[in-house]
């Protein structure tokens, strides 16, 4: 296990190094006038060269992208136009806007995106693993049909439909829940979960359509194999199968489809944030690309990255403790 967490460990940093050089060659070389956009258009072109000149726009681009390497591990100092401050590792840039530290920035909106993502998949595995583990054990059922027929709809239905559905009946009509606010864990816990129930559910019927269909498959493959069979002769009972073996053999596809969708959902946040008004990284992502803020850009892009990798990483690890035929190499 040493061994394989070294190796995973060892991948997950050159992964995430091809990401840097591959993002902040794209970003930073793409075509535009950087300066004159941060300074704004009633700029002279002695206050663009000026904003060129703080900003270091005119370095060579490996010159930056060193620069860019170094504040990860030591900080950098950044010049604030009438001084220098130091931003301390593992430093992402400044903001050209705000001129507010990026980390410190991705720091504060965080937890936004990370309850949004934590509260859907709890609840898009529940949903999910149960509907499907009822759809198999109901096979060729009135019941396992319905069943099927719910999760292809929601598979099938963008998360903006059913979040203004949710909206419109369960906030507007109804009045069940408030339109949602964040509200942060520490201030609230009560109404941390009550705002964000609905962002919540709105995210997990889209993905417990996915899991429903994968748990069923699985479960149903499982339960077709010989030792399965083996069971019945000895007179076990279906609830004991079904939740000692098939449900196990089910898990581990489960566990991987998990850690690419948590990891996702930090980069795939922009349109719920937005459509809730929550104030998370996708939206500050949607601000940052408006304004051609790339300091921003680059190290939200860099988070999503590591979330990513991380959450595949554990996933690696997961899969192995409940697949015992998995062999860690």
């Amino acid at each position: 296990m040493t061994g394989f967490l070294a190796r995973r460990l060892a991948g997950a940093a050159l992964t995430l190094f091809a990401l840097s050089v591959i993002v902040y060659a794209v970003f930073y070389a793409a075509p535009g006038d950087v300066a004159q956009i941060t300074c704004g258009p009633r700029c002279s072109p002695a206050q663009v060269h000026q904003v060129a000149e703080q900003l270091r726009l005119d370095d060579p681009l490996y010159v930056r992208y060193w620069d860019f390497l170094q504040g990860l591990f030591v900080g950098q100092d950044y010049s604030t136009g009438t001084g220098t401050e130091h931003c301390g590792a593992p430093c992402l840039g400044v903001s050209y806007q705000s001129d507010q530290q990026v980390t410190a920035l991705i720091a504060a909106k965080l937890p936004v995106t990370g309850s949004l993502a934590l509260g859907a998949m709890v609840l898009w595995l529940l949903l999910g693993v149960g509907t499907g583990v009822l759809s198999a054990w109901r096979r060729g059922r009135l019941g396992e049909r319905v069943l099927t027929a719910v999760t292809l709809a929601g598979t099938a239905t963008p998360v903006f439909v059913i979040g203004l559905l949710l909206m419109i009946v369960v906030c507007g009509q109804l009045r069940w829940l408030p339109f949602p606010q964040y509200v942060p864990f520490a201030d609230d816990p009560t109404q941390w979960a009550w705002n964000l129930l609905l962002p919540w559910l709105s995210l997990a019927l889209i993905e417990a359509a996915k899991y429903a269909r994968l748990t069923r498959s699985a479960m149903l493959e499982t339960l077709a194999d010989d030792h399965v069979r083996t069971f019945r002769a000895y007179g076990v009972g279906e609830r004991s199968i079904i939740g000692r073996h098939a449900l196990r053999g089910a898990v581990a596809p489960v566990i991987a489809l998990t850690a690419n969708d948590f990891g996702s959902m930090f980069g795939g946040a922009m349109l719920s944030e937005t459509l809730f008004g929550l104030p998370g990284l996708g939206r500050e992502l949607v601000h940052a690309v408006e304004v051609v803020d790339l300091p921003v850009v680059v190290g939200l892009v860099m988070v999503t990255g590591f979330f990513v990798v991380l959450a595949n990483a554990v996933a690696d690890v997961l899969y192995a403790v409940a697949d015992r035929r998995v062999v860690l190499s």
